[in-house]
This record gives structure tokens, C-alpha cells and sequence, in this order.
């Protein structure tokens, strides 16, 4: 029986609608937004645990079907593919907030599928997506504790507001999404036009209250149309086992957690293994011995890691102590430099203890922007980020294919990081693209690719107005008492409970994303991690500025150069010509390359300033209007008997009637001018059609007049001499 809620969010009505279709689904939810956006999720459950892992096999995807815009996919082909880079971080803006909310032990497959099947183009339909896939877990016989809705936060005119367009997201400065539950937020993600810490945590507190009343909605849901949940198995260890493991190996796990080196601790850890184990079982423990020799028993490896969790609590609130050695707010020696190859545009080298990122920069021409073609009305892109994590940066072996999640994930981030600083393109008319790759990996390469990424453009000549720079934040909770940690390594944030990626200028915020591992953090904790990580990211700021100040002031000798003119948008037709003929030879006579935007204006690309200016010229020509009383030297293109054709500028000609071509009295226009001619002209007349009248007589001179009617000729190249009125013929 279909059942419905609805609410009042951001000014438009919300609606979440249950039991008419995907009915096989163990949940399935149907969320309504506003006139145009209808998202379907549906999540379903396998009906048995997967066998031998050690990880929740949860998958979220988010399918944008481009009939929900009313588009037909671009290209060769028209079926829908791999998904866009929006639907991948989508994807992930679902699975973070839910993930940690799952019982822990929990090992059926769990998929959750969210359809856009319609859209507003101006109005992104991600934070529906999530909602809807807490509403479907909420009404599905999966268990699940508590429920989950997002919202985005954006600026207008000054005033936070709930889900803004894309229009006011771009116009407000400030983009945030914010994942909860009613009792807290599991997940922020977003940027903003350098934004402050209280303008950030006042957009949280905002949308947080919102979710509230999501939720409030979606219990409302679950109790009109929600299934009893069904009691699935969960994987616990065996107390026995683990109250015998805890005795004997806290000794290794706090020798090990204390070893500074990443790969000297991972060796350390690794060495407790099932063989050292048994090799220390007494005749005693003897019951034991069956399930540390099952291959497929996990149980060991579990509580393994819960010790190191419980030992790196104890460290770092209670002793005070990192692994490392570091203070909670103590950031990794950081050394830098730039043009460490020397072909590229301009490159980048950032190391933060072991974490090593190598960032370069290409600059390209406007055409080398990449085209969106997505469900959502946004523009192509002139700066792109994208961010690799070969194996090797972690000292491992695995098949090298297409970036995952993960990377592109991060390559977003560090992106989004670096757009508030970048110049307009009428100042610097290039594509940017920045590939950063992971050298050496111990915690935050994400943040150390923004770092790198500012090197590399200022390395560039990339006029950016301010040096960005990233550190990811941490957070040990150990009973009621806490501990935020600055610049977190791979260990605190795998055995942490947060993983808070800050990124900004010495003036604000531009990128943020929030992971939590708990039920929800408090507005408290989010305010002093923020604090923590401001002192932390004008630290990395002056380090980053010892090595590049500022931009260069010249290019690569590598880089193209780039000329920008403004036509008139009614001369566009006149630079391509008929075809493109006009513009095609342009191109294949210098070398250049040339983009003509709808609004007039016209880049031009090329490997030196020599070729660009040529081009330059010869656009000015084409789009040069000619001018009443002005003189031209034109061409003869065309002989009539009333007169002849002459080509004054590129695509431009004009009539010398044949009472204009002497002074005297022309029998014959050919007796005067013959095709190829070159002569000076006089525009005399514009008619209301275009059609332009020149003079040929106006702009000779006494001496050229008495030339000609002694049958020399002019000295302007006028050609041959002019018959009739008297005057005599050159035989």
C-alpha cells in the first residue's frame, strides 16, 4: 500500500513516497523535490553474510540517466556508460554518511541504487539521493539505527539558504553539503569563496537544523510504511580468544604503535601473525588451538586491530603522545620546490614527512577546456585537477587501472581548493590541467596535492591571486575525553574516529570534507578542529611561500602563448567564412590556433608570439569595418562594363563605378584596370544595404592625373592608362 510524507525544505516541497514501485527492493523510496526533480532509491540486502572478509560490502551508486534533463547523450555513443565524474561523487556522498551507521560485524552485501529520473537542470538532485537512501533504510527490513538526510547550504544576497541553484551557489561563494542525523553531522563536504570558520560552522548549525526536520519526516515514514527488521547475523569475535590475545600481545601492540617510521611499525604489526600466536599457546589453551589454526577464522586479526585502536587512544589523550613523537597540533617537517622537471609548464614538489606529492601544470588553449556533458546545466571546465596513487607510494604491488573512487575523489577536493584563487580567463585565457602524483603516501596526500598544486601554478606563471594550501585534521576519542590531531598520518586516520580535510588561503576557507567514523560529532568538536586547522594551514602557507613568494611574471618557453581579441559577434561569420574556409587558412598559413566564442571573442593560441601576432593581424583585417572618406589600397577582383569590383579589406569589397576610375571620361573599363591590379580607392559612399561605392579619381594627385594623360602609368600601380574623353591609348 503506497504511503507518503511531505515537508516544506529550502522553499520547496519535499516528499517522500513508499510502496508503489521497485517493490521487490528489501526498501525503496520514491523522493519528490520542488516541480521537476524525482530521485528513486532502493536498497536491497543479500541473503546471506559473504564469507571471509574483514570489511562492510556495502556499494552505493547514484545513476544519472540524461532522459531526466530530457537530453539525448552526446557522442558516437547514445547509451548511458561508466558513470560521470558527478555521479561518482555522488556516490560517495551517500556511502560516507551511512556506512558508519551500519552494526558492526555486519557482512551481507548491501547495495544501494539511487535513479535520477528527473531534473531540474539548474538544481542538483545529490543531497536528494541521500536522502532518499536514508528514507529507504529507514521503511527496509534492514537494520539500521539511525536515520540519515542531507542538505546543501548556500548564500543569497548575503543570507544562508537551503539546496540553492547552481546560479546562486556560484553567485553566494559558498557551496556545503552536510550529512546527520538528528543528533549530529556525520559528513560535511563543499568549498566556498574563502570563507571563515564561523560563516562555516553557522552554515552547518543551518543546514544541520534542516536535516532535523528531514528525519523528523522520515521516522514519520517508517512508521506508516516501515518493515520489521529482520534479525541478520553479525559477526562478533570470540571472548574467549580475544581476552587470551589481549594478555599476550599488548607488549607488540605498544612496542609497535611506538615505532615512528611507517614501514618499520607496519613490519612490527605485521609480525603478530597467527603463527606467532601459536607458537605461544600453553598446554592450558589448548581450546584455543582449533580456532587460531582455522584458516578461516578472522577473529585474531580483529582483535588485533582493536588493540592498536585502544593503544592509540591511550597515546594520544591520555599519555598525550603520537606515534610519531609529534604534539596533537605539531605538523610533519615539510620541504618543497618547484621546476623539478624542466619541459613541463610548471611543476611542484611537496613533501610532509612521508607523504610525497609531485603536482604538474599544463596550460593549453580555450578549446582544450573539457566538455560536461551532464544532467546538470554547468558550463565546461578550464581548470581541471586530477590526482593518481600508484602502488608504489605505499610500498605495495596491485594492477594498475583507471583512477577509482578514491582518486577521483580527491582530485575534486584539491580542485575545488584551488578555483577561488584562480584568475578570470579575460585575464588568463588558458586551460589549466594538473595531474599530481602520489610518490610516497602516510596520511593526507590530498591536502599535500592543494600544496603542490600551488606550487606548480605559480611555477607556471599562473597569475593565482593567493597561495592555498591544505591539512587534514584527526580526532581520538577515548571515553568522554578527546583529542584533535593536526596533519594526521595513515595510522590516526585509520584507527581514528575523523578525517577533517581543510583547505583555504591565509583569508578563508575554499575546500572542505569531513569523514567520521561514529554516530555524529558535535558543532563543539567541529569548532575547534576548525581553529586548530586554521594555525596549521597559515603554518604550511609561509612554508609554501619561502619557496615561490609569487607567480612568475613570464611563461614557460614550453607554454603557448595566447592573444585574446573582441569582435563584433555579427563578424564572427566574416573570421570562419563560408565553411571555415576563411578561418582554415588562417590556421594552415601561421601555425596558430584559434577558439571564437558566441560573445566576439577570439583566442589565439601558438608555440611562439610571432605566429599569434600574425594571426592577430589578419582577424583585424577581417573584422575592420571601413570607414566614409578613408583611402584603401585594394585589389582588383572583378571587371564589369558600368565599373569594377575592388577588394579593399579581407572580405570586403566595393564598386569603382566607371565615372570614378579617371577624371576624364572612360570608354572601357579595362582600358584603365585589369584583374590583379592593385589600386588606391577612396570609400565615398555606405549604401542602407552594405553595398560600399569607392573612388578611384578622388585620391589621385595633379601628377598622377598629368601621368596618366601622357600614357605613363600612376605611380600608385593603377595599371594600365584610360581611353576616351580625348586622351591618347598605350599601344
Amino acid at each position: 500500500m503506497p504511503h507518503s510524507v511531505s515537508l516544506e525544505i529550502g522553499g520547496r516541497t519535499l516528499v517522500f513516497e513508499t510502496g508503489d514501485v521497485a517493490r521487490q527492493a528489501n526498501g525503496s523510496v520514491v523522493v519528490r523535490y520542488g516541480d521537476s526533480n524525482v530521485v528513486l532509491a532502493a536498497v536491497t540486502a543479500s541473503e546471506k553474510p559473504r564469507e571471509g572478509i574483514d570489511f562492510f560490502p556495502l556499494t552505493c551508486e547514484f545513476e544519472e540517466k540524461m532522459y531526466a534533463a530530457g537530453k539525448i547523450p552526446g557522442g558516437y555513443i547514445k547509451r548511458e556508460g561508466r558513470p560521470t565524474e558527478h555521479g561518482i561523487l555522488s556516490a560517495r556522498q551517500i556511502d560516507r554518511p551511512i556506512r558508519p551507521l551500519f552494526p558492526e560485524g555486519f557482512k551481507n552485501d548491501i547495495q544501494m541504487v539511487t535513479t535520477v529520473l528527473s531534473i531540474d537542470r539548474e538544481l542538483d538532485a545529490d543531497v536528494l539521493a541521500v536522502c532518499g537512501a536514508g528514507a529507504a533504510l529507514a521503511v527496509s527490513d534492514i537494520p539500521f539505527p539511525k536515520n540519515v538526510a542531507a542538505v546543501r547550504v548556500g548564500r543569497d544576497d548575503g543570507k544562508l539558504i537551503i539546496n540553492p541553484t547552481l546560479p546562486q551557489y556560484e553567485t553566494g561563494g559558498m557551496d556545503i553539503v552536510i550529512a546527520g542525523t538528528k543528533d549530529g553531522v556525520m559528513m560535511v563536504e563543499g568549498g566556498g569563496n574563502e570563507i571563515s570558520e564561523d560563516e562555516l560552522l553557522e552554515a552547518v548549525e543551518f543546514g544541520h537544523e534542516a536535516i532535523k526536520k528531514i528525519v523528523k519526516a522520515i521516522d514519520e515514514l517508517q512508521k506508516k510504511a516501515g518493515k520489521a527488521k529482520r534479525d541478520y547475523p553479525v559477526d562478533k569475535v570470540d571472548e574467549e580468544l580475544k581476552a587470551w590475545v589481549e594478555k599476550k600481545f599488548k607488549p607488540d601492540v605498544s612496542k609497535a604503535m611506538r615505532i615512528v617510521d611507517k614501514l618499520e611499525r607496519n613490519a612490527a604489526f605485521e609480525a603478530i601473525t597467527h603463527t606467532v600466536a601459536i607458537e605461544r599457546l600453553t598446554k592450558k589453551d589448548d581450546a584455543l588451538r582449533a580456532k587460531l589454526e582455522d584458516p578461516a577464522n578472522r577473529d585474531f586479526r580483529k582483535i588485533i586491530k582493536g588493540m592498536e585502536e585502544e593503544e592509540l587512544r591511550v597515546m594520544v589523550v591520555d599519555e598525550k603522545k603520537r606515534p610519531d613523537g609529534r604534539k596533537a597540533d605539531e605538523i610533519r617537517p615539510i620541504t618543497s620546490s618547484v621546476h623539478f622537471v624542466p619541459r613541463v609548464h610548471g611543476s611542484g614538489l611537496f613533501t610532509r614527512g612521508q607523504t610525497q606529492v609531485f603536482t604538474a601544470a599544463t596550460l593549453g588553449s580555450i578549446s582544450d577546456e573539457q566538455r560536461v556533458d551532464w544532467i546538470l546545466d554547468v558550463p565546461n571546465k578550464r581548470y581541471m585537477h586530477y590526482y593518481n596513487f600508484p602502488p608504489f607510494s605505499v610500498g605495495e604491488t596491485r594492477p594498475m587501472r583507471a583512477p577509482g573512487r578514491r582518486e577521483i575523489g580527491h582530485g575534486h577536493l584539491a580542485e575545488r581548493a584551488l578555483v577561488p584563487v584562480l584568475p578570470e580567463v579575460e585575464e588568463f585565457p588558458y586551460t589549466l590541467r594538473l595531474i599530481s602524483e602520489t610518490l610516497e603516501s602516510n596520511g593526507s596526500s590530498s591536502m599535500a596535492s592543494v600544496c603542490g598544486s600551488t606550487l606548480a601554478l605559480m611555477d607556471a606563471g599562473v597569475p593565482i591571486k593567493k597561495h592555498v594550501a591544505g591539512v587534514a585534521m584527526g580526532l581520538i576519542l577515548h571515553g568522554k575525553k578527546h583529542a584533535i590531531l593536526t596533519d594526521i598520518q595513515g595510522l590516526e586516520d585509520a584507527l581514528g574516529e575523523m578525517d577533517f580535510k581543510v583547505a583555504g588561503t591565509v583569508d578563508g576557507i575554499t575546500a572542505i570534507q569531513m569523514d567520521i567514523k561514529v554516530d555524529g560529532i558535535t558543532i563543539d568538536i567541529m569548532r575547534e578542529a576548525l581553529a586548530q586547522a586554521k594555525v596549521g594551514r597559515l603554518f604550511i602557507i609561509d612554508k609554501l611561500k619561502e619557496t615561490m613568494p609569487a607567480p612568475r611574471t613570464e611563461l614557460s618557453q614550453y607554454a603557448p602563448r595566447m592573444i585574446v581579441l573582441t569582435i563584433s559577434p555579427d563578424k564572427i561569420k566574416d573570421v570562419i567564412g563560408p565553411g571555415g574556409k576563411v578561418i582554415n587558412k588562417i590556421i594552415a598559413d601561421t601555425g596558430v590556433k584559434i577558439d571564437i566564442e558566441n560573445d566576439g571573442r577570439v583566442f589565439i593560441a601558438s608555440p611562439d608570439g610571432e605566429s599569434a601576432e600574425k594571426a592577430k593581424k589578419m582577424v583585424e583585417a577581417l573584422t575592420k569595418d571601413l570607414t566614409i572618406g578613408e583611402t584603401y589600397m585594394g585589389t582588383v577582383t572583378r571587371l564589369m562594363n558600368f565599373g569594377a569590383f575592388v577588394a579593399v579589406l579581407p572580405g570586403k569589397e566595393g564598386l569603382v563605378h566607371i565615372s570614378q576610375l579617371a577624371p576624364e571620361r572612360v570608354e572601357r573599363v579595362e582600358d584603365v584596370v585589369k584583374v590583379g591590379d592593385q589600386i588606391m580607392v577612396k570609400v565615398v559612399e555606405i549604401d542602407s544595404q552594405g553595398r560600399v561605392n569607392l573612388s578611384r579619381k578622388a585620391v589621385l594627385t595633379g601628377e598622377e592625373v598629368g601621368s596618366l594623360r601622357n600614357g605613363e602609368a600612376a605611380p600608385s600601380g593603377g595599371g594600365r592608362d584610360f581611353g576616351g574623353g580625348g586622351g591618347r591609348r598605350r599601344r
